[in-house]
C-alpha cells in the first residue's frame, strides 16, 4: 500500500520531499486552526507563535493536499516527517481516510493536535494575529508561516476565511498593508 501524507498547512508549500503524486483532498472529522503554540519552529517558550493543526470536530471537513510518496522514498520521508512534526509531541501521528478530488479514497498519514497537550490552545482571532505578528522561532518569523500558507491556499483554491482575515490583519499590524 502506498504512503500518502495529508498536507493542510506548511506541508502544502514545504513538504520536504518531492511527491510522486499531488492531489487536492478532504479529511472528514477535523478542521484546520491555529490551535497549537509553536515553541520551536515559529516561536519560543517565552514568546510562542502559533501553527496550524488538525483539531477533531464533529461534522468538520478540512481541504488540503494528499501527497503520494514514491515507494523508494517512504522510509526516509517518514523519518524526516517524524523529526519535523513530532518535535514536542503536541502532534499525534495518525492514519486517516481521505477523499481525493478525483474520487479515490486513500489512507493518509496526518498529524493531528493532542488536545490534552500543554501547547494546545483556543484563542480569538485577534489574539492569534497579535501573537503571529511578533513571534519568531528556529525556522523564522511566524508571519512567514502564515503568509506562505495563506498565499498557497489562494494559489490552489482552498477557501479559508479565517486564514484570509488573519493574513490581512497581521499585515496591518506589521505595517505591510
Amino acid at each position: 500500500m502506498a504512503l500518502w501524507v495529508f498536507g493542510y498547512g506548511s506541508l502544502l508549500w514545504n513538504p520536504g520531499f518531492t511527491p510522486a503524486e499531488r492531489v487536492t483532498a478532504t479529511l472528514a472529522g477535523y478542521h484546520r486552526s491555529f490551535c497549537m503554540l509553536s515553541i520551536h519552529h515559529r516561536g519560543t517558550e517565552s514568546e510562542p507563535g502559533l501553527v496550524l493543526a488538525l483539531d477533531a470536530a464533529a461534522g468538520a471537513l478540512c481541504t488540503g493536499v494528499a501527497f503520494r510518496v514514491g515507494a523508494a522514498e517512504e522510509a526516509p520521508v517518514l523519518a524526516m516527517l517524524r523529526e519535523r512534526e513530532l518535535i514536542s509531541s503536541a502532534y499525534l501521528e495518525r492514519r486517516l481516510p481521505l477523499r481525493l478530488a478525483d474520487g479515490r479514497e486513500v489512507e493518509a498519514l496526518a498529524y493531528v493536535v493532542d488536545a490534552g497537550h500543554r501547547q494546545y490552545c483556543q484563542l480569538p482571532l485577534e489574539t492569534q494575529a497579535a501573537m503571529i505578528a511578533r513571534a519568531r522561532g528556529e525556522r523564522g518569523p511566524n508571519t512567514e508561516y502564515l503568509f506562505n500558507t495563506a498565499d498557497h491556499f489562494a494559489e490552489i483554491g482552498i477557501d479559508d476565511p479565517d486564514m484570509v482575515w488573519l493574513a490581512r490583519r497581521v499585515r496591518s499590524i506589521c505595517g505591510q498593508q
